[in-house]
């Protein structure tokens, strides 16, 4: 079965799950708070009936490993005479497992709704990968080749293939994306075709679009990938070679490496109170982080310095005294409170004339003072925590 049948069994087993809940919401308000016999009532009439669409409506769902509905909805007559029982008992925990009972198909409901949304994500994640790639690379050649002109492109074969491209990110994004702005400018330029609109697309459109696509992906709730079931085994096995702390940039995004940086800094020792930062006349600018760098001297105390950390995730380009200096500029927007330190992090390197940029800036005591966390700095931190790095599928 190629994916896009895959998928399209996906988007049926969403829409019978749909069904189910919308089945389950009006059964569930049928039933009453007391205990009430609701035999031959118009709702009692109503919740056999969509009882049984119930039921055949699970039996149209298909399994998820091991896992399917199980749970029945159980007659009002039966709640009611299972309440009366209990009254009578004045057993509380007999009480207590009818409600549960009585609530167990909406809890199975959500169970099968969170797997089936997991196993979807799984299901995309490759061919979502290559997309991405596959647009990267097209942009990158459309917008070297055409300049910012009203020439029409939509007959380039470039542009052709950019087009399906991004259909078919739509296709894989499904539901689980909500389009902001951004992604109704980019079908906008699409439809325009002209050289502009290439341009809009790569420095606007496309980061934003780009960055909600790939979180849409992953899931925090869900475990990181092993490839063992034991791990006693695997020490058993007596592994060999050597180790190292390169770690694979690539299979990250941008939004991805700032909750890198995010979580670094709330895992270190002396940095306090981590915040994310949004410019909201920006967006596609990425988010500052900022956070408390706490120092202490036996004699004088604790000393706090406010750090504004600017994160890049750049793969190929580096980090010029052109961009340190724009970093440095933008510093103003976030204050007041005084920024004492600004980290520029980047999964990428810094030109020579960065470097220089910033040891001139430093060195005539200009504030803020400006802290590199280039590549093979960030692949030492996290070295000393390779469960962040884990985390993040970085090795």
């Amino acid at each position: 079965m190629d994916l896009e049948a895959a998928l399209e069994q996906f988007d049926i087993a969403e829409a019978n799950l749909r069904r189910l809940q919308k089945v389950w919401d009006e059964m569930l308000g049928l039933i009453p708070h007391g205990i009430m016999f609701m035999e031959g009532s118009e709702e009692g009439r109503r919740h056999r009936e969509l009882k049984h669409a119930y039921v055949v409506i699970v039996q149209g769902l298909p399994a998820i490993g091991d896992f399917r509905i199980q749970a029945v909805p159980l007659d009002l007559d039966d709640i009611a005479q299972n309440r009366l029982d209990a009254a009578d008992l004045g057993e509380p925990e007999f009480a207590m497992k009818l409600e549960s009972d009585i609530e167990s198909p909406g809890l199975q409901i959500q169970d099968y709704g969170f797997k089936l949304a997991a196993l979807r994500r799984k299901l995309a994640r490759r061919r979502a990968q290559e997309l991405v790639s596959n647009i990267d690379k097209i942009l990158a050649d459309l917008t070297a080749r055409c300049g910012r002109t009203h020439d029409i492109l939509r007959d380039d074969p470039a542009w052709t293939q950019l087009v399906a491209a991004f259909n078919e990110v739509e296709r894989l994004a499904g539901n689980v994306v909500t389009r902001n702005k951004a992604w109704t400018d980019l079908h906008r330029h699409l439809s325009f075709g002209m050289g502009v609109d290439a341009h809009d697309i790569s420095d606007g459109d496309w980061p934003v679009v780009r960055k909600e696509f790939e979180a849409s992906l992953y899931s925090e709730l869900e475990p990181v990938p092993t490839i063992v079931d034991d791990l006693e085994g695997l020490v058993d096995s007596q592994p060999e070679g050597t180790v190292t702390t390169k770690l694979r940039w690539d299979q990250i995004a941008a939004e991805e490496f700032e909750r890198l940086i995010f979580n670094l800094i709330s895992d270190a020792e002396g940095y306090a109170n981590p915040a994310w930062l949004m410019h909201t006349n920006a967006p596609d600018r990425g988010r500052d982080l900022s956070v408390e760098r706490v120092t202490t001297d036996p004699l004088t105390g604790s000393r706090r310095e406010r750090v504004l950390i600017q994160a890049r995730h750049r793969l190929a380009e580096s980090v010029s005294a052109k961009d340190v200096a724009s970093l440095i500029a933008e510093v103003s927007l976030w204050e007041p409170p005084r920024v004492h330190v600004l980290i520029i992090a980047t999964s990428g390197r810094f030109t020579q004339d960065g470097v220089a940029y910033i040891e001139k800036h430093n060195d005539a005591g200009k504030q803020p003072q400006v802290e590199m966390w280039a590549e093979s700095h960030l692949e030492l931190l996290l070295a000393r925590r390779p469960y962040l790095a884990a985390g993040m599928r970085l090795r």
